[in-house]
């Protein structure tokens, strides 16, 4: 299964993207979770936002209020609304897709995912 974003940018303090993830030849309705991570230079990859195979979401403090994770099961698209952005947003993001159960339970554990897309830079400048 092939993952591709698109979205990225380089955007002011306050402003707002839409990251998008379109999985190719796989139906996105069967996928146990889906994640966007996030990778700051220096850091590990660590979730914002995830949903499951029931619309369930989660999100990271630093995120919450601001982000929308959001699935369309017909475009095979995952979606990440970024409002209100800030310079700690930073980073490149990844969407992540796994089939099947994860061994951490969860869908918030970068190495329970076996499929990755191959990233979008975010950058916000104050």
């Amino acid at each position: 299964e092939k993952l591709v974003e698109s979205g990225g940018g380089s955007v002011q303090v306050g402003e707002s993207l839409t990251l998008s993830c379109v999985v190719v030849s796989a139906p996105t309705s069967t996928t146990s979770c889906m994640a966007w991570f996030r990778q700051a230079p220096g850091k590990e990859r660590e979730a914002v936002a995830t949903i499951d195979i029931y619309g369930k979401t989660t999100y990271d403090d630093t995120v919450k209020g601001r982000f929308t994770i959001s699935k369309d099961n017909w475009r095979a698209t995952l979606l990440l609304q970024m409002e209100s952005l800030k310079p700690e947003d930073t980073g490149m993001y990844f969407c992540a897709a796994h089939w099947g159960a994860t061994a951490s339970k969860t869908c918030y554990t970068a190495s329970d995912y076996g499929n990755w897309g191959q990233g979008t830079q975010v950058t916000v400048s104050s």
